[in-house]
């Protein structure tokens, strides 16, 4: 398995394609009694400004500041940054992200753990990782990830955190490789399955779940199309950045710890730049239809309970989900808590607070010596 290095180099052919594009932009006003959503009409036009005017080179800089290889494992490509701590025997992390973001956005907290081998892993079909020849699913992409830490870049042990479609991917790597996955670190805490939540007779269980359910159906759309027309809507969004832009940033307004009805209150937490670097990346990279894989190549696997030390920090928009079922499922909790601030993204809004919590549960795991 063979690892090489990589640096982000868009053509600026590409570059000014995307420019011309946004230039002849026909924008739309907002409909009528449409329904709320993360997105307007006056944001995206603010949006599209701010695009023309920005400054990619400036941003590819940034991001080629972080070193970044390619790696053959197990017969796929994988594309990742890895930041080496100086820290002699520095315990390793591995950082999944979900969609619609990218590595891009989880790179400010692997900055703030000096102190950690941070690994930050592109799902295949995401930026520059390549598809996969195979189904996109849950256990293919726990293996990939397990396989890169171990038999790639030699870790015996490492730490294990996902987010949106990889947080069942970290809980199936922790569960299924407890040899060599010290914690794992949980801000989307395992779910019951539709069977358990039947079944269970706690009412906070079921006030939870009940919630989350009554809500599901507003949102639910954009995972509906993606499930089951995901080339119709992607030969679109491929063609269009500001459909792309759209796309993209209604879900991180959406999904972030920000007020609702305020698209632009995203900002708070995700600023315009790193907004855009997300939108960039799909679009040089023309990633959109890929990324679309592990909605119609479904969830796969049955997740057993997860062994291991866990510390789970619940995010805003699930701050009742009971301890009680984090209890059944990670069976070494550790840590249990509420976070005070910090949505579905959740490294990527508040960097610092999970980089000390991370740093703490670390220590805890590997006192001093």
């Amino acid at each position: 398995m063979t690892v090489r290095p990589f640096a982000i180099d868009v053509p600026q052919p590409v570059l000014d394609d995307l420019r011309d594009r946004l230039d002849r932009t026909r924008f739309l006003e907002d409909s009528p009694r449409r329904p709320a959503s993360g997105m307007t009409s006056a944001y995206l036009r603010e949006l599209v400004a701010s695009w023309q005017a920005f400054d990619w080179r400036a941003r590819e800089a940034w991001l080629n500041g972080h070193p970044q290889f390619l790696a053959d494992v197990d017969g796929s490509t994988l594309h990742f940054a890895h930041r080496r701590s100086e820290t002699p025997d520095a315990p390793a992390l591995l950082v999944m992200h979900g969609w619609p973001h990218t590595f891009a956005l989880q790179l400010d907290v692997a900055d703030l753990l000096p102190d950690v081998d941070v690994v930050v892993m592109s799902l295949p079909g995401f930026a520059f990782s390549p598809p996969l020849d195979e189904p996109t699913t849950e256990r293919r992409l726990a293996e990939l990830g397990h396989a890169l830490m171990t038999e790639v870049l030699g870790y015996s042990s490492y730490l294990t955190y996902g987010e949106d479609v990889t947080a069942n991917v970290s809980d199936l790597i922790a569960a299924t490789h407890p040899e060599a996955v010290a914690g794992i670190v949980v801000t989307h805490a395992h779910f019951l399955s539709q069977d358990e939540r039947e079944a269970t007779s706690d009412p906070g269980e079921r006030a939870f779940y009940d919630r989350m359910s009554a809500g599901w159906y507003e949102q639910a759309g954009y995972a509906h199309v993606q499930g089951t027309r995901p080339d119709t809507l992607a030969a679109g969004l491929n063609d269009s950045p500001v459909g792309l832009l759209a796309w993209l940033t209604e879900k991180l307004v959406e999904w972030s710890d920000t007020p609702a009805g305020d698209p632009a209150a995203v900002e708070r937490r995700l600023s315009r730049d790193r907004i855009l670097t997300e939108a960039t990346l799909y679009w040089v990279t023309q990633t959109i239809a890929t990324s679309f894989r592990t909605y119609y190549d479904g969830a796969d696997a049955v997740i057993p309970p997860v062994e291991v030390p866990a510390a789970v920090f619940i995010q805003r928009h699930e701050h009742d989900n009971p301890e009680s079922v984090a209890r059944r499922f990670y069976r070494d909790l550790r840590v249990f808590e509420v976070l005070p601030q910090g949505g579905h993204f959740t490294v990527a809004e508040v960097p610092e607070a999970m980089a000390d919590r991370v740093r703490r549960f670390i220590l805890e795991l590997r006192p001093a010596r």
